[in-house]
């Protein structure tokens, strides 16, 4: 199928973030996903309706219904990524998180639209009793992303297949988005699964990691508590999120490349 529409739902993950700005958007996997999805057809549309911060039930909320109304027909491609947030916080319910996706997902199809999925990479590189929790709510989520995904017949795809994705070097300073390389390889990846042209390179692991002094990785540590933890704090304490008073930056179908 070449696709003629390319609709994303979703938080930061689908927004971009934080691979490299342009003309002051983040560009993300699904921006450079689009770039070639447009040379395979001259009329191509795209519209990213994600924002970063964003929880499941308000994607499902705000923004499924917005994707359903731009749906063209079987040439219409959806990406649906949510969850992630909702499991990163405490009192999340696993059962109500996986049930309301699930729903999602099954509405989407209903459309008529091909719907793409992702799993959450569950071995993050990470240690301690976090990395746990984060592999244990992540590995339950994914089986329920991947039975829907089984069910509707969408594209999954999913980054546990690849072990090398657990390098830390594909993440950005704040130690939870993509950077610009992790991007890449994953805009790779998205189309390798709908049958373009794609470079087979993103699955080679990077070279082995340089060893860093103790003191420089207790230095990084530090900083990255000051400039991403502590303020992710003060906003969950204020039941704040990074997302309030964003919109999307593509609300509208929009001829592609600009």
């Amino acid at each position: 199928m070449i696709y003629q529409r390319f609709i994303v739902c979703g938080d930061s993950y689908s927004e971009g973030m934080s691979d490299e700005i342009i003309d002051g958007q983040y560009r993300g996997w699904a921006d450079r996903a689009a770039d070639e999805m447009a040379k395979a057809r001259p009329d191509f549309t795209y519209v990213n309706l994600a924002v970063r911060g964003k929880l499941l039930g308000q994607v499902v909320q705000d923004q499924v219904p917005v994707a359903l109304s731009f749906v063209t027909g079987r040439d219409t491609l959806i990406s649906f990524h949510a969850g992630a947030n909702d499991a990163l916080r405490p009192g999340y319910q696993a059962d109500v998180a996986i049930a309301l996706y699930q729903d999602a997902v099954r509405s989407l199809a209903r459309s008529g639209a091909q719907v793409m999925l992702f799993t959450v990479l569950e071995k993050t590189g990470n240690q301690g009793r976090g990395a746990e929790i984060w592999e244990r709510r992540f590995s339950a989520f994914n089986k329920g992303v991947r039975a829907v995904g089984l069910e509707v017949g969408a594209i999954v795809v999913d980054a546990n297949e690849e072990n090398f994705l657990s390098d830390r070097r594909f993440l950005a300073f704040d130690r939870l988005h993509l950077n610009s390389e992790g991007h890449y390889r994953c805009a790779q990846a998205v189309l390798e699964k709908i049958g373009l042209p794609f470079n087979p390179g993103w699955r080679t692991p990077l070279p082995p990691a340089k060893k860093v002094p103790w003191i420089v990785q207790r230095g990084i540590t530090v900083a990255w508590f000051i400039v991403f933890a502590l303020p992710w704090i003060y906003r969950r304490l204020r039941g704040k999120s990074s997302g309030d008073g964003r919109s999307a930056k593509y609300p509208l179908p929009l001829s592609w490349p600009r």
